[in-house]
């Protein structure tokens, strides 16, 4: 496993929390949600993958080779397809904020205050 890998996951992770910390619109917030959820593909992709080891197709590969783990390339997946539905739910919300209230600044976003 490299320590590349699991910087780069780190990075984009600590990018994406500054951007939605510092974040003055929603739509930019969106995206740095998207930025962090790409991070956790960095993640699970860097712990399944194995040096010299093949595809996860047993059709032509030899009994006793090495093989990448095909539950992490699963998982990955299914990660992809939350992520699509969270950031189109989160636009969703924005447009409607926008046509509510007339603005995406989530400080302008008062009368949301309990």
């Amino acid at each position: 496993m490299s320590v590349l890998a699991y910087g780069t996951a780190a990075w984009l992770m600590l990018v994406g929390l500054y951007g939605i910390v510092t974040s003055r619109n929603l739509i930019h917030m969106v995206i740095c949600v998207s930025v962090v959820q790409s991070s956790t593909y960095v993640l699970i992709l860097s712990v399944g993958y194995r040096v010299n080891a093949s595809a996860p197709i047993f059709a032509d590969i030899p009994p006793g080779s090495r093989a990448v783990d095909p539950i992490v390339q699963a998982l990955t997946l299914t990660d992809v397809v939350v992520e699509a539905t969270v950031v189109a739910l989160l636009l969703a919300l924005a447009v409607q904020a926008h046509k509510r209230f007339g603005t995406l600044d989530p400080s302008e976003l008062t009368p949301l205050r309990g």
